[in-house]
């Protein structure tokens, strides 16, 4: 009779975090390749989930029926399959789509909240729910914010690329607040021509204008 081979033990719990804690802090390195083709800008995959939950949680103060929470958090791991993955560009994407729900899937197995995150990767995939389109639609337009401040800096690509990617745009609050992102400068938040302290900083900063 054939001796049988002693099952592995099951990793404790805290060795599932601690390899959890290094594979997405290993998505900071992972570039998003879009670009190498747009000619300028760098950006990690994590800048790009960390930007797009920020818009998604502001998305979602305009759309009263949406669960904030589930935005913010279907946003943080739209694109942690990447990780293992890496990020295809267009050009890419013609030749073959990454197998993302299989290494979200595979992710999911490894760690005790696993089956939270493969759910919410799968709800933001269908696209069917309202904080699925809400994240569908930050994703965009963290895209869109981010070729908007290429465009600024000369690159006359942008713009096409911009034009492309409002298109994508599902919901009525993402389709406004793009035309505002278009007409803004991305420096608007701090930067006033007309404030006086940009001449002389010796006045006295009573707040921005």
């Amino acid at each position: 009779m054939k001796k049988k081979t002693p099952a592995k033990p099951a990793k404790n719990i805290y060795d599932q975090i601690t390899n959890f804690v290094y594979e997405t802090g290993n998505i900071a390195k992972t570039p998003r390749s879009g670009f190498w083709l747009l000619g300028t800008g760098t950006q990690s995959v994590a800048e790009h989930l960390f930007h797009t939950a920020m818009i998604a949680y502001a998305l979602a103060h305009l759309e009263p029926k949406a669960d904030k929470r589930k935005v913010v958090m279907m946003a943080l791991f739209h694109d942690l399959g990447e990780g293992r993955t890496s990020d295809h560009n267009y050009a890419h994407q013609r030749y073959g789509r990454l197998a993302e729900a299989v290494a979200v899937a595979d992710i999911a197995k490894t760690i005790p909240f696993g089956g939270e995150i493969l759910e919410l990767f799968t709800e933001e995939q269908a696209k069917v729910t309202i904080e699925a389109k809400l994240v569908k639609d930050a994703d965009q337009l963290e895209w869109i914010a981010t070729l908007r401040t290429e465009e600024v800096k000369g690159n006359i690509k942008a713009k096409e690329w911009i034009a492309i990617a409002a298109k994508r745009l599902k919901t009525k609050a993402a389709q406004k607040l793009a035309k505002v992102l278009l007409n803004t400068h991305p420096d608007s938040w701090w930067f006033n021509p007309s404030d006086e302290w940009f001449v002389d900083r010796k006045i006295e900063n009573k707040g921005w204008k």
